[in-house]
């Protein structure tokens, strides 16, 4: 990162606080899925009915769950894992189809009009039934979770790598790099996809947290992760049972924080936005 970029930077994050705020909640999610294992207080599959259903206390700052297990490690191991999942399939939907969309975008003609169409197919469908059908299908492991999430992320990364190489393909300075002997897998690999992947980065901010909330719909739901692993998604569809009867830390603590992560990653998304528009930069 240059100098004047990281100026442009700080200039962009005083002026819009809520960014800052964004990225020092990505910063800390990141760290608690580092540092998890390290940091909770309690085993967080470990089970003692004896201390079952128990409110937020000194012992147990966010109660414990109908298995006597300590709500808050169950929360914090759980973040490495949607965070984990979330990451796995974006950067295989973003490698995957920013590589396929620059070439479509640059090749232009048939295959373009060909992945075009099934570009716009897929998007036809609703994503998350289309990601319920292929966890079903494939059966709810989390590896196979990551390859349905990266399957319906993969039309975003398309589409945008099209368009973007589409209106870059003629410009000046790539017909100096063909005219300067460079082939045509050369040109898209070295300028072109360079070239657009500061603007993509926009979007896998904002695909993060549509992952992470994919992942725990799925979990929600029973086509993702198995209980006793913790999930989010999982710890929201066992405390929704005890709703009625006053438990409301079971649902509350688990869908604050899958609530803060999708926030705080959209709103970095829309602040990367901000940075990496050059109009902001006059």
């Amino acid at each position: 990162m240059t100098s004047a970029t990281l100026r442009h930077s700080v200039w962009i994050l005083r002026g819009n606080p809520l960014t800052a705020v964004a990225a020092t909640g990505v910063l800390l999610f990141i760290l608690v899925a580092i540092f998890g294992p390290w940091i909770v207080p309690y085993d967080p599959v470990a089970s003692n009915v004896s201390e079952a259903l128990l409110p937020p206390s000194a012992a147990h700052i966010a109660g414990t769950d109908q298995l006597g297990r300590d709500v808050f490690s169950r929360l914090v191991i759980a973040a490495r894992l949607d965070l984990a999942i979330a990451v796995s399939a974006v950067g295989i939907s973003f490698v995957i189809g920013a590589v396929v969309g620059s070439f479509c975008g640059y090749a232009g003609g048939r295959l373009d009009r060909g992945v075009g169409r099934f570009v716009d197919v897929m998007m036809a469908f609703p994503l998350f039934v289309l990601a319920m059908a292929m966890v079903a299908a494939l059966g709810n492991r989390i590896e196979n979770i990551v390859i349905a999430t990266a399957i319906i992320n993969l039309p975003f990364y398309i589409r945008f790598a099209r368009a973007e190489v589409n209106v870059r393909r003629n410009v000046g300075w790539v017909e100096a790099a063909r005219a300067c002997g460079e082939s045509h897998f050369s040109v898209v690999l070295r300028f072109l996809l360079p070239n657009i992947l500061p603007a993509m980065a926009v979007q896998i901010s904002l695909n993060l947290g549509w992952a992470i909330l994919n992942a725990a719909g799925l979990s929600f739901i029973g086509l993702g992760v198995k209980p006793p692993t913790p999930e989010w998604g999982i710890m929201v569809a066992e405390g929704a049972r005890f709703i009625s009867t006053g438990r409301w830390w079971l649902v509350a603590f688990p869908g604050l924080a899958l609530m803060l992560a999708v926030l705080c990653f959209n709103l970095l998304g829309d602040g990367m936005r901000d940075i990496l528009d050059p109009r902001m930069r006059t």
